[in-house]
């Protein structure tokens, strides 16, 4: 077939390594009851290696050039949505019960953010994800409290998966070469699970978050400070700390004590 020249606008680099997506495709053993979901297939060279699975495949690509490489891989099991995967209700998607979803692709990265706060406010059940993301954005997925790459993300990730950066990929296994390296992270989810308004959640945590050099109080002048204040307390934490200080479960703790 045919190769498609990438698009700038659409962040689009064709990732090449086989070995590289042999190992992503690789990294969940998956069922013939689970589903696998790919955002931004492109001409299909990760998908070539996820049809090979015994799951069924749902994959969105927005770039309709890809549909005549695309539609070759569909299938009973496979199924193949042209659209802007951030327009699409994917409960609505999903014609029958999983038993695992798992989300495995090289997404783009211009809008990983926005693609992975679609993927956990659909509240589907989402078992585990592999992403191939920026390096940098990587190092702020797996961050620890006091660094400079931990920030609400971090935080709002951490609600729902334990999170591990896999390996570093370099900018020749692309075409076009990218002008950033890449690392692939995955996503296992965590057995409990706090029962939380998700999207009440991640607002929260960006107010905490917003002025980082400001003082967490600075942040949340509008809610009662003397609930904040006895968490902090109870935890040892001065009137002066920041948010990038806190770990997931006080702000589990502030958050529950704000809205219940």
């Amino acid at each position: 077939m045919a190769e498609v020249k990438a698009k700038k606008s659409l962040g689009q680099n064709f990732l090449k390594d086989e070995n590289i997506l042999q190992k992503i495709a690789d990294s969940f053993k998956v069922n013939a009851n689970d589903l696998i979901i790919e955002i931004g297939p492109g001409m299909g060279a990760l998908t070539k290696y996820l049809i090979q699975k015994p799951s069924s495949l749902f994959c969105y690509e927005i770039d309709e050039r890809m549909k005549d490489i695309l539609l070759s891989f569909k299938s009973e099991k496979v199924e193949i949505i042209f659209d802007d995967f951030l327009r699409r209700d994917l409960q609505k998607d999903l014609k029958q019960d999983f038993e695992h979803i798992y989300v495995i692709a090289n997404i783009p990265y211009y809008i990983t953010t926005p693609i992975i706060e679609h993927l956990l406010e659909s509240a589907m059940p989402i078992s585990g994800m592999t992403l191939l993301v920026q390096k940098e954005v990587a190092l702020r997925f797996c961050a620890s409290p006091k660094t400079k790459d931990y920030g609400y993300f971090t935080v709002f990730l951490q609600h729902f998966f334990e999170i591990h950066k896999l390996f570093d990929v370099f900018p020749n296994a692309f075409v076009p070469k990218p002008k950033v390296t890449s690392s692939v992270v995955q996503f296992v989810r965590k057995e409990k699970i706090y029962d939380l308004d998700v999207s009440s959640f991640c607002s929260f945590l960006k107010q905490c978050f917003q002025y980082k050099r400001k003082t967490l109080r600075n942040n949340l002048q509008q809610y009662d400070w003397s609930k904040i204040q006895n968490i902090l307390d109870k935890y040892g934490f001065s009137l002066n700390v920041r948010a990038e200080e806190l770990s997931y479960e006080i702000f589990v703790l502030l958050f529950k004590s704000l809205f219940n």
